[in-house]
């Protein structure tokens, strides 16, 4: 594993967490615009880094060195973390691990599906032919290729969005092998978010991918406690693949609005000796799952 650092380090850190079998590369396109805000570090995983030779064992594994450069670095503390996808089962799992902190958590319309060992098994085997020669090769199978290029231009630039984050057209990934891309996939549907998470200084913020379906909204829902769901009439990642000056946007607004609200509320409760009828409401106040927007 590796972990990628760029930017001013004088400025709030952000740990980027790529989907599945994606590189750290797929961040290339939002990285200038984060860096008038944050320092970025972004996280290569075991088996997909072209710079050395690992292989992918299980999502705890790597959460467990996450965590050990969070400590080691940073004292254990960051401002944010966003994940894509994939990486947004890593963002809430560091999260209710609690073995380090981070003040914005931020998922990107992940599925976090979850699904039984045999399932699993049965789900990982089934992807793992199609997509190891898609990210060997670097290229979308002949019938895949034929169709996109009947589609039109808006679905077009929402599939090249996708396909860049997988390194699509950029020479292949010839290093990552299958039992990476399995014990990935695997893993991620093994590996089980708690419902209700809920860590007090952690402000969990979801990118809901409103086209994805309302399941995923209640889903969010379960997994944590009165997380601040932002709304995009949109599919999947595609938010943070086709729209990145907007995605920098969301992702600097949100933790600086959280930020500013705690200031305020903390200096208003200092003023009063923390008996202004105002702070105890909102510490009391259990805030529905509901569009903040």
């Amino acid at each position: 594993m590796k972990f990628y650092e760029r930017g001013d380090s004088s400025k709030p850190v952000i740990f980027l967490f790529p989907g599945t079998c994606c590189l750290y590369s797929s961040f290339e396109h939002v990285l200038d615009g984060l860096h008038s805000y944050f320092y970025t570090v972004t996280v290569s995983y075991d088996g997909f880094d072209p710079n050395e030779k690992t292989e992918f064992c299980s999502m705890e594994d790597e959460c467990e060195k996450i965590e050990l450069e969070i400590k080691k670095k940073y004292g254990g503390r960051i401002k944010a973390a966003y994940g894509c996808s994939l990486g947004g089962s890593f963002v809430s799992l560091l999260i209710q691990r609690k073995r380090i902190h981070i003040d914005h958590g931020i998922i990107g319309s992940s599925d976090m599906d979850e699904a039984g060992r045999l399932v699993a098994k049965i789900k990982s085997s089934m992807v793992v032919p199609f997509m190891y020669k898609m990210i060997h090769t670097g290229a979308l199978p002949k019938f895949m290729q034929k169709k996109l290029n009947k589609t039109d231009e808006v679905k077009k630039e929402l599939y090249n969005g996708f396909l860049n984050m997988f390194g699509i057209g950029k020479g292949g990934s010839p290093w990552i092998t299958k039992q990476s891309i399995y014990n990935q996939f695997y893993s991620d549907l093994v590996t089980k978010v708690q419902h209700g998470i809920d860590v007090p200084g952690t402000t969990i913020h979801v990118f809901y991918a409103t086209k994805m379906g309302e399941k995923y909204e209640k889903r969010y829902c379960t997994y944590f406690k009165n997380p601040d769901i932002r709304r995009h009439n949109m599919q999947h990642e595609e938010l943070f693949c086709c729209h990145s000056a907007e995605w920098v946007k969301e992702v600097k607004n949100q933790w600086k609005a959280t930020d500013n609200e705690r200031k305020s509320e903390c200096d208003r409760c200092a003023g009063n000796n923390g008996t202004d009828p105002v702070c105890k409401s909102k510490r009391n106040k259990k805030t529905k799952c509901k569009d903040q927007r």
